[in-house]
C-alpha cells in the first residue's frame, strides 16, 4: 500500500477530532465513573473524610485497632477476617464481641454489613462492662439468662475459660434476619435498626439478608441516632422515657446490671462487633470524635 496522500492524511485527523467531538461527554463519564470506583474502594478513606476527622477502623486486613481474641490466652475464634471482612464465626468456642483498642465519649460511626439467614449480631456502645458467664452449680435450677448475667457479678469468673460466654452491658444497635430469626419476632424493638429492646425502629429499611447493608450511629451525650441505608430510624436519647422503661423490664431481675444501664457511670466506652452465635460481616468501619 502506498503512502496517504496529504488530502488522505487531513480526511483521517478530520474524522478523528469529530470523533472525539462527539462522544467526549461518553469519555468524560467514563473518566469519572472510574475515579468513582476508586474512590469507594473497600476499607479506604477519601481526602474529604480525613480532612473531616473520620479514622478508618479496620483495613480490611488486620484487626490493628482491635483488641483481637486470637491473640488471648486461651485464644478465641469467635471472629476472623475474610474477604476484606471482619466476620463473626458461628458456634465458637468462646462467644465474644469484638471490641475497639480505643474508647469515644461522643462520636458518629459508619459501617457496612451483611447477616447470615437466621442470623443475629449488633453493634454496642456506651459499654458499662462485659463479664464471662459463670456455669451453674448443679441442683440450682433454671434461671433466666438476665439472673445468669446478675450472677457474674455475685461469683466472678477471673480467670479467662477456654469455653463460654463474655456478655457485654452496653447499648445495641440491632443488626438481625428480621424474617427468619426468632428474637426479631418478639416485637419491632428487636429488629434491624432498634435500640434493642428499648426503641424500635421507625421504618424497616434493611435489603435483603445476604446484601451489605449501610449503617450510621451518631451519638452526643444521651442522645442518639440510627440510621439504615440513608434513612434515621432510631432519634431518642439512652436516658429517654422507652429507653429507662426497656432497662427496667429486662434487667429489674438483675440490680447490677440495671444500676449500670439506667446510670450510665462510664460516658468514654470502647465500641464492639457483637458475636451471637451466627455469621455476620462487617467492613468499611470508620469512625469519627465528636467531643474534640
Amino acid at each position: 500500500m502506498g503512502l496517504l496522500g496529504a488530502s488522505a492524511v487531513k480526511l483521517v485527523f478530520d474524522t478523528l477530532n469529530e470523533t472525539m467531538t462527539t462522544y467526549k461527554p461518553a469519555f468524560l463519564v467514563l473518566l469519572s465513573g472510574v475515579a468513582l470506583c476508586a474512590a469507594e474502594q473497600p476499607n479506604t478513606l477519601t481526602p474529604d473524610e480525613s480532612k473531616a476527622g473520620w479514622v478508618l477502623l479496620f483495613d480490611g486486613k488486620t484487626m490493628n485497632n482491635w483488641d483481637d481474641p486470637r491473640a488471648k490466652t486461651p485464644p478465641g475464634d469467635a471472629w476472623t477476617i475474610e474477604d476484606g471482612c471482619l466476620k463473626s464465626n458461628p458456634h465458637p468456642r468462646i462467644t465474644e464481641d469484638l471490641f475497639s483498642k480505643d474508647e469515644y465519649t461522643d462520636f458518629e460511626i459508619e459501617f457496612d454489613w451483611k447477616i447470615s439467614p437466621g442470623g443475629n449480631s449488633g453493634l454496642k456502645y456506651r459499654i458499662q462492662d462485659h463479664r464471662f458467664i459463670p456455669p451453674r452449680e448443679p441442683g440450682t435450677g433454671r434461671e433466666r439468662f438476665e439472673q445468669s448475667v446478675e450472677r457474674s457479678f455475685v461469683h466472678p469468673v477471673t480467670v479467662r475459660p477456654s469455653h463460654g460466654q463474655d456478655y457485654v452491658i452496653g447499648f445495641e444497635y440491632q443488626l438481625i434476619d428480621d424474617k427468619l430469626n426468632e428474637d426479631a419476632h418478639a416485637g419491632l424493638k428487636h429488629t434491624s435498626g432498634a435500640l434493642y429492646d428499648m426503641v424500635a425502629p421507625s421504618s424497616q429499611a434493611t435489603r435483603p439478608v445476604g446484601e451489605f447493608n449501610h449503617s450510621r450511629l451518631a451519638v452526643r451525650g444521651n442522645h442518639v441516632e440510627h440510621w439504615m441505608n440513608g434513612v434515621k430510624v432510631v432519634d431518642s436519647a439512652l436516658d429517654s422515657r422507652d429507653a429507662l422503661q426497656g432497662i427496667k423490664s429486662r434487667w429489674g431481675v438483675a440490680p447490677h446490671v440495671y444500676e449500670l444501664l439506667a446510670t450510665q457511670p462510664k460516658k468514654s466506652c470502647p465500641i464492639s462487633l457483637q458475636n451471637h452465635d451466627a455469621a455476620a460481616w462487617f467492613r468499611n468501619i470508620k469512625i469519627r470524635r465528636l467531643d474534640r
